[in-house]
């Protein structure tokens, strides 16, 4: 098979065995549902931070970075570290869910808001967010392993010929139209190839059968070792992950160096600054995304910290330590090992930019492409570790992510359905939930051609729960029929509307009316010319043929300017307007509170970064006003269950079960005794005392937040 050896299949294979063995080995210790799922709450600091790393970090997150970044520069990095300045949060919020002492975060639901079926329809919508995490993170291993299993062109098909032709005549068109005015037949020519998205690589490697093979793995040892398996598989699998981020990186210095005649690193970072245009050194973006604003980028921020608190797995990570000490450390430890590894990432997209920027335009396929071409020649099997390791960044994330599905449905949907049977009924009932929830993952993965409208249906996704969950949490004035309300109304307006009014009614996509966009915007970025854009204009020169006026050929390291051309963007529609027959037609879901707003103000002005912030600042803001709203309007929850859920939280939980347990029953028989902790007890506000360990542990992270933005301007400026 092209670019893999019979060593790699080997080493494949045996990581496989491992990774069953560690499942059958796990499976000896179920005794229960708790063991099953959160592991007999009995993990210490170590396995927490290598459980939380591996939950976190999947294949998609390491070839996303490099993907984004090798296409935009080092502002790309930002795809994958846009949570970097919510990861001190980490350190209360993982202690939170461990003195919840709960199985799952739909029993939080269920006991906060007094109401099983809001925890059977958070259960749902966390299962299908869980779902779509792993669909990515197969389609991500997909695309690598294609991109190490490249064919030569000698080895195309016919019709795969026939489609590398087509690719080469885009490209051919696109770099014409950045130096003349292109003819009527050329600009129909070029839209009909942008819309044809014709392919210049293709791989011996069918993706379908790639991804099925890895979801029976994970079905195996994650169904039958439950979460015990999977935290042992996450402490083999987070070191295969470290050595797959630093893997490639030598060896892309050493072929670098090897190019220009020069060593060590210092030069190979002068090499980089040499090669690479100077905007893909900036840290917040470039000309090319330059509506990746800095108004974008606060707004996105605050969603994702307000919505990442509200995934499932996360609960499950951090449920399953010892005490709440012990969750908060493993939790922001793991999380920020997560956030030194994506700079790396970062880096060895620079490096493969430099070295297969004129030759590889399919940023998905670089990493594989990269991992071929620097460690296939060494024949001793380094292809198939680093196979294993893309696996294993996978298979870490999605059987954590299966036990969380697994424990929510069977807990908080099956259970109340099918009460009253036996532990080893409803960890059964789990593995079959767990097994459907792999099934249902794949089927998205090899149904969809591209993952960037799915990323940002994830970001924006839990907004339908994630007032109920703050508000619930910090706030003992929030009420069911508030949590319901804001649910129901986000979910109606954030979901059901934009995917139904296109389908019920299919002449909005291509209504006159609807189709509306932003303005296009051209930029003049200038910089000094690159050997690519030296090699690029004398490509475009070669091709001219008879046409007049010839652009002039480029010197190294003149001045040259690029206009770059911001096209117009949909403002009511989640993907781009596109010509089907000739006909202009709206794509993806449709926005109504957009096309509401902009009959009040003209959105068409605005950049798109705007309009987006304009719509991530609604989608925060609306269900927590309709929560506030609601509940005071409404009669307090004032039961038992809300009254004891309180108390529990404003309690450490002791390692010792029988000393926490005891804790417990003695703060619900003299609740007064818990109210010094709070820090406005004459409020409905939930507030806490900051003691010494709060203090230091919040000091210590920011102090970490600014070694890893130290660590990202280190490496772009090494060199310069």
């Amino acid at each position: 098979m092209h670019g893999i050896t019979t060593l790699d299949i080997i080493v494949i294979v045996a990581y496989f065995l491992l990774l069953i063995g560690l499942g059958f080995a796990a499976m000896l210790r179920i005794k229960d549902q708790e063991d099953y799922f959160l592991g007999g709450r009995r993990f210490g600091r170590v396995l927490q931070v290598l459980t939380s790393f591996g939950q976190a970090t999947s294949s998609e997150n390491a070839v996303g970075t490099v993907t984004t970044t090798y296409r935009d520069g080092a502002g790309g990095i930002w795809s994958q570290l846009i949570l970097l300045w919510a990861t001190p949060f980490y350190w209360f919020t993982a202690r939170w869910y461990r003195r919840m002492r709960m199985m799952t975060m739909g029993d939080f639901f269920r006991q906060r808001y007094g109401s099983q079926r809001m925890a059977m329809t958070y259960s749902a919508l966390a299962s299908f967010y869980m779902v779509i995490i792993i669909a990515l993170s197969l389609k991500a291993v997909g695309a690598t392993v294609l991109g190490m299993t490249l064919k030569p062109q000698e080895a195309f098909t016919p019709a795969e010929q026939a489609e590398f032709v087509l690719a080469q005549r885009l490209d051919t068109l696109l770099q014409q139209a950045t130096v003349t005015e292109l003819t009527e037949a050329e600009k129909n020519e070029l839209a009909n190839l942008q819309y044809l998205r014709p392919s210049r690589e293709f791989s011996a490697v069918n993706e379908d059968w790639l991804i099925w093979g890895v979801v029976l793995v994970v079905l195996v040892y994650a169904s039958i070792g439950g979460l015990v398996g999977a935290v042992w598989s996450d402490a083999v699998q987070s070191v295969l992950i470290m050595v797959l981020s630093f893997l490639l990186i030598p060896f892309a210095i050493a072929k670098l160096n090897a190019m220009h005649g020069t060593s060590g690193l210092r030069e190979a970072g002068g090499v980089l600054h040499q090669e690479l245009p100077s905007y893909y050194f900036s840290p917040f973006g470039s000309a090319q995304s330059a509506d990746f604003t800095w108004y974008f980028i606060i707004a996105l921020s605050i969603m994702a910290t307000l919505n990442v608190a509200v995934q499932a797995n996360q609960f499950t990570a951090n449920a399953s330590a010892k005490d709440d000490l012990t969750a908060g450390i493993g939790f922001t430890v793991g999380t920020f090992l997560k956030r030194y590894l994506t700079v790396i990432w970062g880096l060895l997209a620079l490096l493969c930019f430099a070295l297969y920027g004129r030759e590889i335009r399919n940023s998905d396929l670089v990493w594989g492409h990269a991992t071929q071409d620097l460690l296939g020649g060494l024949n001793i099997g380094l292809v198939g570790l680093m196979i294993a390791c893309l696996l294993a960044a996978l298979q870490s994330t999605a059987s954590t992510l299966m036990m969380s599905s697994a424990a929510l449905l069977t807990n908080n949907v099956y259970a109340p359905l099918v009460p009253g049977r036996t532990d080893h009924h409803y960890i059964t009932a789990g593995r079959i939930s767990g097994g459907i929830f792999l099934v249902v993952a794949a089927l998205l993965s090899t149904a969809f051609d591209t993952i960037l409208e799915m990323l940002k249906f994830m970001w924006e996704f839990n907004t339908l729960v994630a007032a109920s969950f703050w508000c619930g949490l910090k706030w003992r004035r929030a009420t069911r029929q508030g949590a319901w309300a804001s649910i129901l109304t986000a979910f109606l307006l954030f979901i059901g509307l934009p995917i139904l009014l296109p389908s019920v009614f299919p002449g909005m996509r291509t209504h006159e009316s609807l189709l509306r966009q932003t303005q296009a915007r051209t930029i003049e970025q200038a910089f000094g010319a690159t050997p690519r854009d030296v090699e690029e204009r004398a490509r475009l020169l070669a091709d001219w043929g008879n046409r007049q006026n010839p652009p002039p050929p480029v010197v190294l390291g003149e001045e040259i300017n690029r206009p770059i051309t911001m096209h117009p963007r949909p403002i009511y529609w989640s993907q781009d307007v596109v010509l089907v027959d000739g006909t202009p037609r709206g794509r993806g879901m449709f926005f109504p509170e957009m096309w509401l707003l902009d009959q009040l103000f003209d959105l068409s002005g605005n950049p798109y970064a705007l309009n987006e912030t304009i719509r991530y600042t609604y989608k925060i803001l609306l269900p927590f006003i309709i929560l506030i709203g609601v509940s005071l309007l409404t009669k307090p929850d004032d039961g038992r269950e809300v009254r004891e859920f309180f108390l529990r939280m404003r309690l450490k939980v002791n390692q010792d079960r029988v000393l926490d347990r005891k804790s417990v029953e003695a703060a619900y028989a003299a609740p007064e005794t818990t109210t010094p902790k709070l820090l406005l007890p004459r409020t409905h506000l939930e507030f806490f005392k900051w003691d010494k360990v709060d203090t230091i542990g919040f000091v210590i992270a920011w102090a970490a937040v600014l070694t890893v933005v130290g660590l990202l301007y280190l490496i772009l400026n090494f060199g310069a």
